[in-house]
């Protein structure tokens, strides 16, 4: 399908229409391989995140809500499908290893497949019908996310807003919607469409409720439209609708573009750091520099005169804490990471422990000594390229006169700059093992490899013991 002029009155109909009649036998082979990808690396964080304490404040509250064993709640008791999507969406998006995608700056695996999951345990739904769901939750997600941004950014997390109709997409899939369904689905959901960025000047726990709320709407607007509950039939397009409401400026065609044949999907990209996407090109380059001098921490310390960075503005707006005071801010400063970077050799969960900040900034002694000779400038020419690519400089001057630098403009993950499947199962395990034991991870990767074809989703992880933590 491809979008025209005249086709951009009707942008709601046309992607509810193409949701709704979607079938398994349409996914090419590499979708569906990246739908296992997105999976995997989804549950690693799930899985992780449950053990967090924003995770466990969301499964208590989710307990007050009644019980049900409808779905499975990782590291708690099963839970009713919209109580299961709000949790597990808030514990895959806490440690800030979810995947990305760049167009749309979006993180579509916490909030889609949250609520797939939920669905398809709750309806037992086959592998094959979760498959297509999610494929059909992240297309509908990242292309209306694109058709917003960057001007949506500015104000709005689209976590929590483009993804509520990719949640809604997924469950309205596996519920098998007709097209007016699927369009009242999306109506609904594009009215609970939530999420801003003021939480990041707290460094407040919005960010993890966010996905997991974009699920749990995602989940009522579909059930809703089930049992024929009306919504907003141009929520997208409409004169009060999504894209005027939300947005300085908007390209609508971006959703319908390709649509049907350019899977979303295989645009997906996956965080090798465990730090905001915006600094990870950075962090790529810092630790190649650090590589190619071979560095250890003291020799770097005592190398480096001064870093200079020079990035793109919409990302640097997010991650410009010069010197962090929680771990939560940590992940959301370049300075920090970048130094860690080329100091530790790592941005992994290791350098966010919380004795590393304090109310003054950052405690770590060696960190903190490089933190004021790192230099962040945006530049108009990055910023341009964002958010097709999120390009990054880095120049370090050296005590001796010297210079490394280097550039990219796709951090690692990326298709453009993609990670093999072992890879992200090697994340997997290294997640999931230090918190369930080397048998659970073993099992649970068992368990995701088996997904996509199983018969009924609801006995992947009714097989799977440890869960409840």
């Amino acid at each position: 399908m491809t979008a025209t002029a005249a086709s951009t009155t009707e942008i709601t109909r046309q992607l509810a229409d193409f949701l709704a009649s979607a079938e398994y036998g349409d996914l090419p082979a590499p979708v569906v391989q990246e739908c296992y990808r997105a999976t995997l690396d989804w549950l690693g964080s799930a899985l992780a995140g449950a053990l967090e304490p924003p995770a466990r404040l969301a499964q208590r509250v989710g307990r007050g809500f009644g019980t049900s064993h409808e779905a499975t709640v990782f590291g708690a008791s099963p839970a009713s499908a919209p109580v299961a999507a709000l949790a597990n969406g808030v514990a895959s998006h806490i440690l800030e290893l979810a995947d990305v995608h760049k167009g749309s700056t979006l993180h579509a695996g916490a909030p889609v497949i949250s609520a797939t999951l939920a669905v398809a345990e709750r309806d037992h739904a086959t592998g094959r019908a979760f498959t297509l769901a999610v494929a059909l939750g992240y297309d509908a997600a990242l292309r209306i996310g694109e058709a917003v941004n960057p001007g949506h950014y500015r104000f709005w997390h689209p976590t929590g807003t483009a993804a509520t109709f990719g949640a809604a997409a997924a469950v309205g899939s596996l519920a098998r919607l007709t097209p007016a369904q699927m369009r009242d689905a999306l109506g609904t959901a594009g009215t609970q469409a939530a999420g801003l960025w003021e939480f990041n000047a707290d460094g407040a726990m919005s960010k993890h409720l966010h996905p997991g709320k974009a699920a749990m709407n995602g989940v009522l607007a579909a059930d809703l439209a089930r049992v024929g509950f009306t919504g907003a039939s141009r929520i997208l397009e409409g004169d009060r609708g999504f894209f005027r409401a939300m947005a300085d400026s908007h390209d609508a065609t971006r959703v319908i573009d390709g649509l049907g044949e350019r899977w979303k999907i295989t645009e997906n990209c996956y965080k090798l750091h465990s730090c905001c996407a915006h600094t990870h090109t950075a962090v790529d380059v810092a630790l190649e520099i650090r590589g190619r001098r071979a560095w250890s921490a003291r020799a770097a310390l005592d190398s480096i005169d001064r870093v200079h960075i020079e990035t793109y503005g919409p990302g640097y707006a997010i991650v410009s804490d010069a010197n962090p005071t929680t771990p939560y801010r940590g992940k959301f400063s370049l300075a920090y990471c970048v130094a860690a970077g080329l100091l530790e050799g790592n941005v992994g969960l290791d350098q966010f422990a919380p004795d590393r900040f304090g109310d003054d900034g950052v405690r770590d002694a060696p960190i903190a000594s490089l933190l004021p000779r790192i230099h962040v400038r945006v530049r108009d020419d990055l910023s341009a390229r964002y958010p097709a690519r999120w390009p990054t400089r880095v120049r370090v001057t050296l005590r001796d006169g010297s210079e490394e630098s280097g550039a990219s403009e796709y951090p690692r993950g990326n298709p453009e700059n993609a990670v093999s499947t072992e890879t992200l199962e090697e994340k997997f395990l290294g997640l999931v093992a230090p918190r369930y034991g080397d048998r659970f991870a073993a099992d649970a990767l068992k368990a995701v490899r088996w997904l996509g074809e199983c018969d009924d989703v609801a006995a992947v992880f009714a097989e799977l013991p440890g869960l409840t933590r």
